[in-house]
């Protein structure tokens, strides 16, 4: 019995670990082949580490003993975005080769879709993996607007933070947190981020145009969220509107009424 409950405590643990010995050998790989400075092997390390907790504990409470085929595709989109990590703070010290970072991310986007595909063939869809794919997409367009917030501007962190920002706003205004209808525009304006920012991480534009493409990402998804946000405000002031109209009787709860109503009959019996 022992061995059995030790083997279930240990198996969601499996594939976060397989994911941090991954990283760990791909990060050797980068060191030996293109150089890693010492800020960027602390940036990769770290990053790991905590996708090694966040995943752990999100497989724990969502009381899966397994990542299972389509989690497992996301896990190695995670380690390659752990190395690009890793050679853009890099980057910050010394040069580091192209051909490998856009090797890195090119790798990392074309397998976007693939873990989402798989997912919905095996019938293993989740909450626990869309939220996954979607917090490694966001952490992958962080670091390549960090990127190439170095050649274009420090406001070209704006594209990488938008979400995390709001995620941030949150905790001030709840209802940020509301359920948005879906809409085919944002799939293309976060479709955009990317492209554009692998395009101009490879250098394929003139510097002018890379620029006016950065500028554009921005302003598209600074609409898209305006939009959302705005959305979720009218529909936060109609909820209130309605239950200012309610009436009060229907606001209270049921076990509070009786009491109410026994207050009323002593006092006009008094």
């Amino acid at each position: 019995m022992t061995m059995s409950i030790g083997t279930m405590t240990a198996r969601p643990a499996r594939g976060p670990l397989a994911g941090l010995v991954a990283h760990l050998v791909l990060s050797t790989a980068l060191a030996a082949t293109t150089g890693l400075t010492g800020n960027g092997w602390v940036a990769g390390i770290a990053y790991a580490i905590a996708l090694y907790v966040l995943l752990r504990t999100g497989l724990e409470r969502a009381g899966m003993r397994a990542l299972g085929a389509a989690n497992a595709v996301t896990l190695g989109r995670a380690v390659l975005v752990g190395g690009v990590t890793a050679l853009v703070v890099t980057s910050f010290s010394q040069s580091i080769s192209l051909p490998v970072l856009v090797t890195l991310v090119g790798v990392a986007l074309a397998l976007d879709g693939v873990d989402g595909q798989v997912a919905r063939r095996t019938g293993t869809t989740s909450p626990l993996g869309a939220r996954f794919d979607m917090e490694i997409d966001a952490f992958l367009i962080l670091v390549l607007s960090v990127y190439v917030g170095s050649t274009y501007g420090w406001w070209t962190i704006a594209i990488g933070a938008f979400r995390y920002v709001f995620v941030a706003a949150m905790w001030a205004a709840p209802w940020l947190n509301g359920a948005l209808p879906p809409k085919f525009s944002r799939k293309v304006v976060a479709a955009l981020q990317g492209v554009v920012l692998v395009v101009v991480t490879a250098n394929l534009l003139p510097h002018g145009l890379s620029f006016a493409a950065l500028a554009v990402a921005l302003i598209t998804l600074t609409w898209s969220f305006g939009r959302d946000i705005a959305w979720l405000r009218r529909t936060e002031l109609a909820r209130r509107t309605t239950a200012a109209r309610t009436p009060l009787t229907r606001r209270i709860p049921a076990a509070r009424i009786p009491s109410q109503r026994r207050r009323r009959t002593a006092s006009a019996n008094a």
